[in-house]
């Protein structure tokens, strides 16, 4: 049979992010099966050695809503050149045959999550967001939550046989080439937590949305209430206002137990020398961090408004807390933790989960996907 030709669109290819990672990790794979000769159209990318060809997509910049029409505009003219017999987006764009869903709909999240009046800039998105949802063309809208596809029904009434559930995957093997005992010592001793200490990991780009101050008021809590001998240290890895945070910890009496240790490039070494990753947000669409701390065999704490507690059940990987959780919630959860015994089931038991998530299996369902599309367009070619 002749490969099918697959385009996948979007602005940002194999760079930093949670989509462009996505797109990567399933596009890369695809692209070594004979079944697929696939395209990428982005404006920026970082190839490897796959079998992919790119094509470059202009964005005007200036002024900055013509930023999502631009890309959509020109992504069009350049895929009618071509005959695809699947156009895959993981961007907003005018036409596709499948849409991932990476965040909820535009105008929803700049009110809700951001609580901002929309400017030119969001109008525009959310224009070139509802010709692509309602496109006759869509087949398939793959949202990566539940969270996600309620807001999709919700807004533009998108049948449910139209939406299929694609959450990210994970490399496990990330975190199997490291030696676990090895990052748990060096980790530790750079930020100056003994092996012995109970740690809990946060990982995030942004400390206000991930509600590190929920973290920091639950630890300094649980320490006031001295009903456990255990309270743990925290280590906080990505990029925000730590003299902030800091000054926060210091005040509620905890400032030794709260170590900031900035960006890491590589973040699989801190998941292993922790005990827990605790990352409560207000909103997380899904929340790679957490698919990846269970990967890692870690116990996660998440609050209901995070995706990714579709694959979290509370009590056997973790904690789910509710939206308007107090320091007392995070406290309590953290004397559960305290339990050595109940910890180490959760680890075992989150792997397991981990281990369903893993790029080659989604990779499966999107090329099984691919092939009901593009035969059932263009039929069987000899």
């Amino acid at each position: 049979m002749k490969p099918l030709k697959i385009a996948v669109v979007i602005p940002k290819y194999g760079l930093l992010g949670g989509a462009e990672g996505f797109a990567s990790e399933l596009t890369k794979r695809l692209s070594v099966r004979d079944e697929f000769d696939m395209h990428v159209f982005a404006n920026r990318w970082k190839s490897g050695d796959e079998p992919i060809a790119f094509h470059h997509v202009p964005i005007i910049r200036f002024p900055r809503w013509l930023e999502p029409i631009s890309f959509a505009w020109f992504a069009a003219r350049l895929l009618k050149k071509w005959n695809f017999d699947v156009v895959h987006s993981h961007e907003r764009i005018f036409a596709m045959d499948i849409l991932s869903f990476h965040g909820i709909p535009h105008l929803a999240w700049r009110r809700n999550v951001r609580r901002k009046a929309p400017g030119l800039f969001d109008l525009a998105t959310a224009w070139v967001e509802k010709k692509g949802v309602t496109c006759h063309r869509l087949k398939k809208i793959m949202p990566v939550s539940s969270l996600v596809a309620r807001e999709l029904e919700r807004l533009y009434n998108v049948p449910k046989g139209k939406i299929r559930l694609a959450y990210p995957g994970v490399s496990l093997e990330r975190f199997d080439r490291y030696d676990r005992e090895r990052c748990r010592m060096e980790i530790r001793a750079m930020h100056g937590f003994s092996g012995d200490d109970l740690v809990l990991l946060f990982v995030g780009m942004n400390f206000e949305v991930k509600r590190l101050d929920l973290v920091v008021r639950g630890i300094a809590e649980l320490k006031q209430n001295g009903k456990t001998g255990k309270v743990p240290g925290l280590l906080v890895v990505g990029k925000g206002d730590a003299k902030k945070y800091s000054r926060l910890a210091e005040n509620c009496g905890i400032g030794g137990l709260v170590k900031f240790a900035g960006e890491q490039q590589d973040v699989v070494p801190y998941y292993l020398a922790c005990d827990a990753l605790a990352m409560p947000s207000v909103y997380d669409t899904f929340g790679m961090v957490v698919l990846e701390a269970m990967a890692a065999c870690l116990p996660v704490i998440i609050s209901e408004n995070v995706g990714a507690k579709d694959i979290v059940e509370p009590g056997i990987h973790g904690y789910v807390l509710p939206n308007d959780a107090r320091p007392g919630n995070m406290a309590k959860v953290l004397t559960k933790l305290a339990d050595t015994g109940k910890r180490t089931r959760m680890a075992t038991e989150c792997r397991k989960r981990a281990e369903r998530f893993s790029w080659e299996r989604l990779a499966d369902d999107l090329a099984s996907l691919y092939l009901d599309i593009g035969l059932d367009k263009s039929g069987p070619t000899p």
